[in-house]
């Protein structure tokens, strides 16, 4: 080992031997993008990659004195990384080894990486008596996970931002799901060409069908959300249409109601993103084929779950086109519409998380026009029934993030219904402070996507308002003014989405029309 230095060294329990393994094997060829290689970091030269790591049991299993050994390469390692479980924090040889890294490092990067139990029991002691808190990256399922576990740790060793690697790790995602879909198109032709020699040319047809189908699948569930979360506005549009195109292709009267489900959800898909563009006229017109797809659907299937949920998605957006066309007395009509289909679904599956849910949506919408139409007569009471049926699903489906997301912007809805309309500003601030809450939590989670940071942002104007209404003036406006700014970022990487520039330029008037001083404004 003369002369070697060592970018890390990691400290495990012997119990935790494999994600010690995993972990030295990630952190060694894990390679940093090149517009940061080269570039100053925290702790000198960002390189393109990290170098040696140090793992006893892998760097010296025949030395005749391990703990010398293990002495000499903590002495030449830059940094600690202490894989943290509760056998970690009872282990003697743990402590001893991060007690010997202060000695020779007492400035060096110390970090944590907790695998397993809770902080308490499972950080060691040497590593909480710290006077400079560690760094901690959670691989557990319910904290970072390991992917941004691993991305966090590489950021404290290299001295670079984190956001940098998590830009960087999701482009690379994206460009693997983008793979993956030309790869199950060619796969899709490929099979289809060898099915017209291989076998009869019903069951060829059968075969492109299912196929076929579960590209359209894909390209509805999981492509959809990796394209939101990135503001590829354009590259949905393509894939709805693409997707489109293969039902339009067939003659309707021949479609089973599976294919006619996910052919109305596709309409939907697309007019949502028509909205998205404010083209009202695309919209309306997706949305009404979609409403009479779904109400053949419904006609046959009166009490099938999955249809009653598939033409309550259609009145929704009716209702939703018409609210964004102040047409508030259609709104009122297909937002009437769709509760009464929620209704009908928690009657078929009371138990289910999404009947639960879509209650949570019709009230709350009904909470939201009652606002507008300044209608007070149980409003409060509508706006907290939608927030409470939100809590039980998400108590139901405590990990998924739509279940945090519902409940967040409900908290945003009853928190208006107090500021605007009640005139309770201290109600309304704690509702404001529990939203936050939620979307701090998940954004700290998935920094980099585009959908939550949205959500934040119109909180943060929210809450400037409240600021500003309550007397804080000056903190309103410093907290508006950031939001803009935030706000800016996302439409430059997103220029199709009209809706953005149009909340862009709202803000910016907002902000104008603060007063600075006495009879002035900004």
């Amino acid at each position: 080992m003369t002369g070697e230095r060592y970018r890390a060294f990691i400290s495990y329990s012997h119990q935790d031997a494999k994600i010690a393994r995993w972990l030295h094997r990630r952190l060694e060829t894990y390679r940093f993008p090149r517009r940061l290689t080269g570039q100053p970091g925290s702790f000198g030269t960002v390189p393109a990659r990290l170098g040696p790591i140090f793992r006893d049991r892998e760097e010296f299993a025949a030395a005749t004195s391990l703990s010398e050994a293990v002495r000499r390469a903590i002495e030449v390692s830059e940094a600690l990384i202490v894989v943290c479980s509760p056998a970690a924090a009872a282990s003697l040889w743990v402590a001893r080894e991060i007690e010997a890294f202060r000695e020779s490092h007492p400035e060096s990067p110390l970090l944590l990486a907790l695998v397993d139990g809770e902080p308490t029991d499972a950080f060691p002691g040497p590593a909480l008596a710290e006077h400079n808190e560690p760094l901690a990256a959670d691989f557990r399922k319910q904290g970072d996970g390991r992917r941004l576990g691993l991305l966090k740790l590489l950021a404290g060793l290299a001295g670079v931002p984190l956001g940098e690697l998590v830009q960087r790790d999701a482009q690379r995602r994206l460009r693997r799901v983008t793979a993956v879909t030309v790869a199950a198109l060619v796969g899709l032709l490929a099979l289809t060409a060898l099915s017209v020699v291989a076998i009869r040319a019903r069951h060829e047809a059968e075969q492109r069908r299912t196929a076929a189908e579960g590209l359209v699948e894909f390209m509805q569930t999981d492509l959809r959300e990796r394209l939101k979360a990135v503001n590829r506005l354009d590259v949905l549009t393509a894939a709805n249409r693409r997707a489109l195109a293969y039902y339009s292709a067939q003659d309707l009267a021949n479609l089973r109601p599976g294919e006619l489900a996910r052919r109305s959800q596709i309409l939907h898909d697309m007019g949502e993103d028509d909205l998205d563009r404010e083209d009202y006229a695309n919209a309306s017109g997706a949305f009404i084929e979609a409403r009479r797809t779904t109400g053949a659907l419904l006609a046959r299937a009166p009490k099938d779950p999955d249809i009653i949920f598939a033409h309550a998605q259609s009145e929704y957006w009716i209702g939703d086109l018409a609210w964004r066309r102040d047409d508030l007395t259609a709104a009122d009509a297909g937002f009437q519409r769709y509760a009464q289909l929620a209704e009908r679904l928690l009657a078929v599956a009371p138990s289910d998380v999404r009947s639960l849910r879509e209650i949570g949506y019709a009230t709350g919408n009904l909470c939201t026009l009652r606002q507008k139409q300044k209608r007070l007569s149980g409003l409060i009471e509508l706006c907290l029934k939608s927030l409470r049926a939100m809590e039980r699903a998400a108590v139901l489906a405590p990990n998924e993030r739509q279940s945090q997301l519902d409940v967040a912007n409900r908290h945003a809805w009853v928190a208006d219904a107090y500021r605007k309309l009640l005139h309770d500003l201290p109600a309304a601030g704690r509702h404001r402070v529990a939203e936050s809450a939620i979307l701090q939590r998940l954004l700290a989670a998935e920094p980099d996507d585009a959908q939550l940071q949205r959500k934040r942002i119109w909180s943060e104007r929210a809450t400037a308002a409240l600021e500003r209404e309550m007397g804080a003036v000056e903190a309103g406006t410093v907290r508006l003014r950031q939001a803009i700014q935030d706000l800016e970022k996302l439409v430059a990487g997103d220029p199709a989405n009209r809706g953005l520039a149009a909340t862009l330029d709202e803000m910016r008037l907002e902000l104008r029309r603060v007063p600075s001083r006495a009879g002035e404004t900004r």
